[in-house]
């Protein structure tokens, strides 16, 4: 008779029929946890006490769920004098899984939320729980010394299988544990006070790289694998920066120059091609600048060293705006200059000091060329929007003083007629 079929007996095929009602229950409570958790969490602060344990107890529900099913499962199939030895070891599988899904939640804290970030959870989650799974079901000793026999030499010393997952698992902790304490040290410099808003990024960047960089190293170490090995892989590595990544190099290196030359802060109002818009964040790779239409663009550092850009706030944040006007030769040019001013003074975003002013530039063809001149001090709340609310602010008081915006016209003047004499004969 095939084995399979033999160890398939009535009290296993119970006991299988109770972990399978056992997840389905628990993934339906996972579900409804879920969609109430988000309806609960919609208006909550994103650093809340309540999303944080809301969001915890949601991670939960899977597991717990499980648990009182099997827990119920087994001591019905007990009851029944019928055997239970697989449900006994599902019970510190779904614990585990709890007690882990709950301390890589609150791990995650300290880093910066997103999408990404989620999965992460869910990934580094799985890992640590597979391993403690194995070693619970005795599997663990076995598959390490499977993966020990199988040995790479790289350099002079030789790795294994055994050593490098070893060393994954190692470097994955180390990694996780010093991007936290970067990112927790890197929100208490962002949020002190006294040093500029790029200083501060830049210091927080330079701290978060180099423990990420020492982190990586300890954890190599603490493996135990020869730094020798990986010559092949650095000299690999200066071949590719060499033939196809100079670029990334490049962008990382003009990510530092940024920061340490306070050339583009965070707030800066800037202007590079036709990308108008305000700095969001400085990254590693690019910079983020986001318009009044709402769209972030993602500009590499090397665009913003290597070519002309206009900073708007560099210095200052004082902007002045030049609005044009041309008015007919047939109204007085002083009473639409003193109109100008006023319309000006009258908008609360024109500063008082410098005060507004408006010039005669030129005569022109179809009229004369007027020029009002005004100071604002918020450019990242738009430019264009103040000049739409000048100029029909300016209309509308020439329209009530009777002055005139000419278009553009020609008069052509006839000196003579030409001869017809020909034209009448015929």
């Amino acid at each position: 008779m095939n084995p399979i079929i033999q160890m398939l007996t009535p009290g296993r095929l119970w006991q299988l029929g109770i972990i399978v009602l056992a997840l389905a229950v628990g993934w339906l409570a996972h579900r409804l946890a879920t969609q109430r958790v988000a309806q609960a969490t919609e208006n909550a602060p994103l650093r809340s006490l309540r999303r944080i344990l809301l969001r915890g107890s949601e991670r939960l529900a899977f597991p717990l769920t499980a648990l009182l099913v099997t827990l119920t499962g087994r001591a019905a199939l007990l009851a029944a004098h019928r055997p239970g030895e697989i449900l006994a070891v599902m019970t510190p599988l779904l614990l585990s899984l709890a007690a882990i899904r709950l301390l890589v939640y609150f791990l995650r804290q300290g880093l910066r939320p997103g999408p990404t970030l989620r999965a992460w959870e869910q990934i580094v989650g799985l890992s640590i729980w597979a391993v403690v799974a194995l070693h619970l079901l005795g599997w663990l000793e076995p598959l390490s010394k499977l993966l020990d026999r199988v040995q790479l030499t790289p350099g002079t010393h030789p790795i294994t299988l055994l050593t490098l997952f070893k060393a994954g698992m190692l470097i994955g902790v180390v990694f996780l544990l010093t991007w936290w304490v970067g990112s927790a040290i890197e929100r208490q410099i962002m949020a002190a006070g006294g040093i500029s808003a790029g200083l501060r990024v830049g210091i927080a960047k330079v701290i978060k790289f180099v423990m990420l960089v020492f982190g990586l190293l300890i954890g190599l170490n603490l493996v135990g694998i020869d730094l020798t090995a990986f010559t092949v892989f650095g000299g690999a590595l200066g071949v590719g920066l060499g033939l196809g990544l100079q670029r990334i190099a490049s962008n990382l290196v003009s990510g530092f120059i940024l920061l340490f030359d306070r050339s583009i802060r965070p707030g800066d109002v800037i202007s590079i091609g036709d990308r108008f818009g305000w700095v969001q964040e400085l990254r590693a790779r690019y910079i983020v600048v986001r318009d009044r239409d709402g769209v972030e663009t993602l500009i590499p550092n090397e665009n913003l060293v290597t070519s002309q850009v206009i900073n708007w706030s560099y210095t200052d944040r004082k902007v002045r705006l030049k609005t044009p006007v041309t008015i007919s030769y047939a109204d007085d040019p002083e009473i639409a200059l003193r109109l100008m001013e006023e319309v000006a003074r009258t908008h609360s975003r024109i500063l008082d000091d410098p005060s507004p002013g408006a010039r005669l530039l030129s005569f022109d063809d179809n009229g004369m060329r007027l020029e009002l001149r005004a100071w604002i001090q918020d450019p990242e709340a738009g430019v264009n929007n103040i000049r739409s609310e000048l100029n029909l602010a300016i209309w509308r008081a020439f329209k009530r003083h009777g002055i005139t915006i000419p278009y553009p016209q020609r008069v052509v003047h006839f000196s003579g007629t030409p001869d017809t004499g020909d034209q009448d004969r015929r």
